[in-house]
């Protein structure tokens, strides 16, 4: 096989993943130089990040290497399976249904609602007294 590169972003809350796939790889996964097992220590979250590639079953021929930044762990798992989806899309369009099928293509867009002036939260208000 080449030694293709192919990228993308995954985005989820404040957590940005900037994903570069290379094809013809070991399986290897690394986040900020660091090993998958090393930054995300919890196995669900080594797991949802692992999610597209056992689902397209290229778990072993491909070498990831994500720049992971903000957000919290949850986030910037979620973000980081995203970036990978895209980038097995942009390098074989006919993995699409099965990752659509999943779920993994979706960008989830909820984020944390702001916080509003003379107010304590984004929709909490003071305590009302009467007197």
């Amino acid at each position: 096989m080449s030694q293709e590169v192919v990228n993308a972003v995954g985005r989820r809350k404040s957590a940005v993943a900037r994903v570069y796939l290379t094809a013809g790889g070991s399986g290897k996964i690394t986040i900020n130089d660091r090993p998958l097992e090393t930054y995300f220590p919890m196995e669900i979250f080594q797991f949802v990040v692992k999610q597209p590639l056992q689902v397209t079953n290229l778990s072993e021929g491909v070498d990831v290497k994500i720049n992971l930044t903000g957000g919290g762990i949850k986030g910037q798992a979620e973000a980081a399976r995203l970036g990978i989806s895209r980038c097995l899309i942009e390098m074989d369009a006919e993995l699409r249904p099965e990752l659509k099928k999943n779920g993994f293509l979706t960008r989830d867009s909820r984020v944390v609602e702001r916080k509003k002036p003379g107010r304590p939260g984004a929709r909490k208000r003071f305590q009302f007294s009467k007197r």
